[in-house]
């Protein structure tokens, strides 16, 4: 059974959320059998990323959709391959960090290539803050001893997001209706987990100085 904290309300339910897990688990056995170094996973997840960004501004999105979906693939698999390989480093850690940020900042990229004379750029820019944010407090929470795994709107609900937004444009059309509904949620969503991760660490520094009180 994979292990999962459910810390505060989230967007994708707990059930979807393990059985993911599980079967990507049961997947990184077999690349773990082939040796396979979490590392590549986490440069391959990069290249799908700028890959991404690519397409969309080409607006190629049927190819972008697919290199989202290998994207998001990627994101998990690496985890899991460094966690059944007995291979989880902190130089691994930060490298993933790193490299997911600048994969997400080239699919924002890409989308604002694309809406680069529409409105909308204006609020993909929140929208790519809001998740710089996410990531930012997370890591300097835990950098000050602080677990702060909670949040509305963390890095697999961004990518789920963009794959639906994505997939229904090229389903129903209306790029630009279906994206900037989706990108205005993603903006107002992530600038407030963003906040809700701020708070929590508000709250656990009250209770420790009220413990030791």
């Amino acid at each position: 059974m994979v292990k999962y904290e459910n810390r505060g309300f989230r967007l994708l339910p707990k059930k979807l959320i393990i059985f993911v897990l599980e079967i990507f688990d049961r997947f990184s056995l077999l690349l773990v059998k082939f040796k396979l170094h979490p590392n590549v996973l986490s440069f391959l997840g990069l290249v799908a990323g700028l890959m991404v960004g690519l397409f969309f501004a080409l607006g190629n999105w049927d190819a972008a959709l697919v290199f989202l979906l290998l994207c998001g693939i990627l994101d998990i698999l690496d985890g899991k391959v460094a966690s059944n390989s007995n291979r989880r480093s902190i130089f691994g850690a930060v490298l993933d960090s790193s490299l997911d940020r600048y994969s997400e900042f080239a699919i924002y990229l890409g989308l604002g290539f694309y809406f680069r004379h529409h409105w909308i750029l204006w609020v993909l820019a929140l929208a790519f803050l809001g998740s710089t944010m996410v990531s930012y407090t997370k890591a300097r929470a835990e950098s000050l001893g602080i677990n702060c795994q909670l949040g509305i709107m963390q890095r697999a609900e961004r990518m789920v997001l963009l794959i639906l937004g994505t997939l229904l444009t090229l389903i129903i059309g209306h790029r630009e209706v279906v994206m900037a509904v989706v990108i205005i949620f993603l903006a107002a969503v992530s600038n407030l987990t963003a906040i809700q991760r701020i708070l929590h660490v508000y709250r656990t520094e009250k209770e420790k100085q009220t413990s030791t009180e």
